[in-house]
């Protein structure tokens, strides 16, 4: 089911210097999230296993099912939303999983993925959104109003822009001991340049949702990118700062003007 991935020496000098216990997996089959059975089979990969768990209180009454499983004390890797690349560090060490989808990708696009993981699990954060907000979800939901597919996909979102913040400050220092991988961040970012420009039009137009265009825009916080409004609240010092009460009280402004 998994089998050790052999890092190029750009990724394994991130790993050396940001988590050098951290073990990198490929796995067999793609997932979103990974079936109980076969995740514990990671426990004869390292040495303990201690999965996390949720108060179920935390979850609105038309929560989806998949963020009931998640608080549960079900061993659960990967949710949707979490890209090709995951990390966890329910196990010790922290381990990343790479999915098979990423085959033929670019090279430097894997490399830039593996490294983002394995900063990401460096990090003292939590490994889902649902940590991130905590009780705060109900509110969350009560202020998107998208229905629990749009409210998820909008969590998803704003985490993700939070964590940017954080990573990017690494991300930027590395052009002169990891250019390639700092080339691959630009060159990230530089794709996602023109559709972050004109996410207000798509929006106005019904051409992008509401929900689509915040992933967007919270995608491109990691590569430091101009925002629109209303997004570019979100690339703040008070967004790291005050991190899921920001968002919430972002979200329930934000919504209500889209209401008037």
């Amino acid at each position: 089911m998994f089998s050790e991935r052999t890092l190029s020496p750009p990724v394994d000098s991130v790993r050396a210097a940001y988590a050098p216990e951290l073990l990198v997996y490929d796995a067999a089959g793609d997932f979103e999230t990974l079936p109980p059975a076969q995740a514990e089979e990671l426990g004869l990969l390292v040495d303990a296993l201690e999965p996390s768990h949720y108060p179920t209180e935390w979850i609105p009454p038309t929560g989806p099912d998949v963020l009931e499983r998640y608080a549960s004390t079900t061993f659960t890797i990967g949710m949707p939303g979490d890209g090709s690349v995951v990390w966890t560090r329910q196990t010790t060490p922290p381990i990343v999983l790479v999915k098979p989808r990423l085959e033929g990708s670019p090279e430097g696009f894997v490399d830039f993925l593996l490294a983002e993981a394995i900063v990401e699990c460096s990090l003292d954060v939590p490994e889902h959104f649902l940590g991130f907000f905590e009780s705060g979800y109900r509110d969350l939901d009560a202020a998107v109003d998208l229905g629990p597919a749009g409210t998820y996909q909008i969590a998803a979102a704003l985490y993700d822009g939070w964590i940017g913040l954080h990573t990017r400050e690494e991300f930027s220092s590395w052009e002169s001991d990891r250019p390639d991988l700092a080339a691959q961040w630009r060159d990230a970012g530089a794709r996602l340049e023109g559709r972050v420009e004109s996410l207000p039009g798509a929006v106005a137009r019904g051409e992008t949702s509401f929900a689509d265009a915040t992933e967007l825009a919270c995608s491109a916080i990691k590569h430091g990118l101009d925002l629109p409004k209303p997004f570019d609240a979100l690339d703040t010092e008070a967004y790291r700062d005050h991190a899921s009460a920001f968002a919430i009280e972002w979200a329930d402004r934000t919504f209500a003007a889209l209401s008037d």
